[in-house]
């Protein structure tokens, strides 16, 4: 919990402070709005990320009419004690044009390479490995996922770095295929790993 004493408002004119919105999983930057200290005491009672809209000069809570809450996670102030940045749960996308982010080009690799996996699941099988690897099933994407895990053991048994890398990258690339097969999601898997961090 911030104390809002400890926040500069008066350091701005209008006395909303900037409040940088991350995600709490992807770490990627999700959307900028501003607090005064009716919102971010509404956002600490609640749980929900509530913002001041300068356009509506009124207090409004991100997905007021859309649902796509933000779920606090964590609240911090910048070391002048004048922003804060808040990462989140969103339940939904955070734009308005329906993205994730509002900024463009914002997506980690890894959210970037899952997408493109999903989008290959339905491609082309003549053109697309992934599609292909898809149609096999199961028993097929479980095998290559068994074979990589082999040959990485074997590349650090052999003590060769950039095989290693290699291998590693290449089981890493056919557990996303298979949490996708699965319906799983990278950030499911970063969950249970936080959930084993307490």
């Amino acid at each position: 919990m911030i104390e809002l004493q400890s926040i500069k408002f008066d350091k701005y004119q209008d006395s909303l402070v900037p409040v940088i919105i991350q995600d709490y999983i992807s770490k990627d930057i999700r959307m900028l709005g501003f607090m005064n200290e009716e919102a971010l005491e509404i956002t600490q009672s609640t749980g929900i990320v509530t913002f001041y809209s300068r356009s509506k000069q009124r207090i409004w809570q991100k997905g007021e009419s859309s649902g796509n809450q933000l779920r606090v996670k964590s609240i911090g102030l910048d070391c002048d004690q004048d922003s804060l940045l808040i990462q989140v749960e969103a339940l939904g996308p955070t734009c308005h044009l329906g993205t994730d982010s509002c900024f463009t080009e914002n997506s980690s690799f890894i959210n970037q390479l899952t997408k493109t996996i999903k989008s290959r699941r339905i491609a082309d099988t003549e053109k697309s490995y992934v599609a292909k690897l898809f149609a096999n099933g199961i028993d097929k994407i479980a095998q290559k996922v068994g074979e990589e895990a082999v040959e990485t053991i074997i590349e650090a048994k052999n003590a060769d770095t950039n095989r290693l890398i290699s291998e590693s990258a290449d089981l890493f690339f056919h557990l996303l295929i298979l949490w996708e097969n699965q319906g799983i999601a990278f950030n499911d898997i970063i969950i249970e790993l936080e959930s084993r961090s307490d």
